[in-house]
């Protein structure tokens, strides 16, 4: 056991001596904007079907091409770009962000913004499978989870203010005009980035391995599973929050987005105060927050029509759903930290993949049974994934237990 630690450890990205949070907060920036363009359309779907004169639904399908292409990168990048410093290769995808940008906000014709799309789905999932990874080499070990903490806060901040953002500009300078507002901070990105960012020589055992070889390790299958669970309980709730709002708790529109809008605000809180979870028990916050969640689901199902007690818990589940992801990304820095790249690339595609059929199982359920059901079903989904969480932390124990 001892000589594969050794052997292990040679395939390891050399870990920073000291912190380099300039280029950490140059990826925060990066993270805020790709997510920022990756929702706002949200808002603005009936003027761009309008302006490309298609359906709002075919604009709705141009939109999420985005997440196709970035399922697809997520799993492949690692080995595509095995020999290419990380430094050259995260400028790259940021100016592909840049590009995407001035093709949406210029497209004269619904291909061309479909091919814009695309270039931000290939930008959105060659960064984050990195991510980890990058944070690792940046700062010492034990900073890790406060690293990765900035990145989360990020995307948590992008995802609170880009679909309002996105219909506040839209009325103002149209939707051609909103989505151009990323180009200035993709440039913004790139020099802060081409200041901060050190050479990182690429991790060839990573881009050995491949992304679906790392399913090859147990504690691998088991993580990506309890992941799996985890997003797609929360968006099989997540997404239909707003009809059950409005169906159940019988709120006017105005309070519907007061309720969200803390709701976002609660994750943005609950994100910067992750780390210390993590720090304290890194198992623990893995099986207790989904179970937490799960109970946020029968409450709402129990008390959904109390306006005061749903915000409450709203407020509860953007605090701990939007947070941990922070410790799901830690664990991979401490389980699989000789394929992180590979690793992180698989976790991107299994939490897209999961996202889409978590929505879509719910809004099956929703339709046919109601909301009470379907927040049912993401409570024990969400519970499944507490279970496998459990069993995960107990493997990876036992590995980190033998191998030293």
């Amino acid at each position: 056991m001892t000589s594969m630690a050794n052997t292990d450890a040679r395939h390891l990205p050399p870990a920073a001596s000291t912190a380099r949070w300039g280029a950490v907060l140059a990826l925060t920036l990066c993270v805020s904007t790709l997510i920022a363009s990756e929702f706002m359309p949200v808002s603005i779907l009936t003027p761009i079907a309008a302006d490309l004169r298609v359906t709002e639904g075919a604009a709705g399908q141009a939109i999420s091409v985005s997440g196709i292409f970035a399922v697809v990168t997520s799993l492949t990048i690692a080995s595509l770009a095995a020999g290419i410093d990380r430094r050259h290769l995260l400028l790259g995808l940021t100016l592909l962000m840049l590009v995407s940008g001035l093709t949406v906000a210029f497209a004269p014709t619904y291909l061309v913004l479909v091919a814009g799309r695309a270039l931000l789905g290939i930008a959105i999932g060659g960064f984050w499978s990195m991510s980890t990874a990058t944070v690792m080499r940046l700062v010492p070990t034990e900073q890790v989870p406060k690293g990765l903490a900035l990145l989360n806060g990020g995307n948590a901040l992008a995802t609170t203010i880009a679909a309002p953002l996105g219909s506040f500009l839209g009325q103002y300078i149209g939707w051609r005009g909103a989505f151009f507002i990323v180009v200035p901070l993709a440039v913004a990105t790139f020099a802060w980035q081409w200041a901060t960012l050190p050479s990182m020589a690429p991790n060839r055992a990573s881009g050995a391995t491949g992304s679906l070889g790392v399913l090859r390790r147990p504690e691998a299958r088991i993580g990506m599973g309890a992941v799996g669970l985890l997003f797609m309980g929360q968006f099989a709730l997540f997404t239909y929050l707003r009809p059950f709002v409005e169906q159940v708790t019988g709120v006017s529109v105005s309070l519907l987005s007061a309720m969200l809008l803390g709701m976002g605000a609660a994750g943005l809180a609950g994100t910067w105060l992750i780390g210390r979870f993590v720090a304290w028990n890194l198992s623990v916050t893995l099986v207790a927050a989904p179970v937490i969640m799960a109970g946020i689901a029968f409450a709402l199902i129990a008390l959904g029509s109390i306006p005061v007690a749903v915000a409450l818990l709203l407020g509860a589940w953007g605090f701990v759903g939007t947070a941990l992801p922070v410790a799901w990304w830690t664990w991979l820095s401490r389980t699989l930290p000789e394929d992180a790249e590979a690793a992180g690339g698989l976790m991107v595609a299994v939490v897209q993949l999961a996202i889409t059929l978590g929505a879509a199982g719910g809004g099956l359920l929703f339709d046919a049974f109601g909301p009470s059901a379907t927040f049912l079903a993401a409570a024990l989904v969400l519970l499944g994934s507490a279970l496998l969480g459990h069993a995960g932390s107990r493997t990876t124990d036992r590995s980190s237990t033998a191998t030293f």
